[in-house]
């Protein structure tokens, strides 16, 4: 059964996802802060993919990360937005079990 917290984890990147809002969390101890891209089921397991922008990180950024979200922690939603998804061959990155939520495509000019 999910406690409060996956709730609000779970909550806050679907909402992230829909806005296309920057999201800042703590992973692997170190803060973080990424465009959250598909959140969904691969390999049995709950994960995000996201695009690293700024924070810690022990490689260099900006740089795509495949996150397990029960690693997640203390999450917040920026007040700052990103265009959406970085094109049509990112979505090719990964094979998905399910997919819960995937950004859209940047609004038309």
């Amino acid at each position: 059964m999910p406690t409060q917290e996956t709730q609000k984890i779970d909550t806050m990147i679907r909402e992230a996802i829909a806005q296309k809002r920057l999201i800042r969390f703590q992973y692997g101890g170190k803060q973080r802060i990424a465009e959250p891209h598909d959140y969904g089921i691969k390999g049995g397991t709950v994960r995000l993919f996201c695009y690293q922008t700024g924070g810690e990180s022990s490689s260099s950024l900006p740089n795509w990360r495949l996150l397990h979200v029960a690693r997640i922690c203390d999450i917040e939603l920026l007040d700052r937005h990103f265009p959406g998804s970085r094109g049509e061959s990112y979505g090719k990155h990964l094979a998905w079990d399910q997919v819960f939520a995937r950004v859209a495509p940047p609004d038309p000019a």
